[in-house]
């Protein structure tokens, strides 16, 4: 007698005395999944692990990620320079006093990145 899997033309593979089927993802991309992808990944296994496990089943964790990642790092150049222009933050000033330049964007590359930590990754 078949199984439903069998049927469905799934085969299994022996492992000791256990047969187990034999998956495949559908998902085959090759994704780069940076800073903000991997802290992601970790606030849906620790927080939202319904969410977590409809992806990884889905196929299409490493795709979300990967998108995420890219979001944030796009949003976060951009809330750079928007801050850095409305602070003043100038090459005039960078040529001036250099650690006060690297102070002020530190500064600002910091609250950029609180914003979208609030935005993205622990959405």
């Amino acid at each position: 007698m078949k199984t439903i899997f069998e049927e469905m033309g799934g085969t299994y593979r022996q492992v000791g005395d256990y047969f187990i089927p034999n998956l495949i993802l559908s998902d085959d991309g090759n994704y780069q999944i940076g800073k903000y992808g991997r802290m992601h990944c970790s606030y849906l296994k620790e927080y939202r692990k319904i969410l977590y496990n409809n992806y990884v089943l889905g196929g299409t964790l490493f795709k979300h990620l990967a998108e995420i990642d890219q979001a944030c790092n796009e949003r976060i150049e951009n809330i750079v320079s928007a801050m850095a222009e409305q602070e003043g933050v100038t090459e005039a000033l960078k040529a001036a006093d250099q650690i006060e330049w690297v102070r002020r964007m530190n500064s600002i590359r910091n609250r950029a990145e609180k914003i979208i930590l609030i935005e993205f990754v622990y959405a």
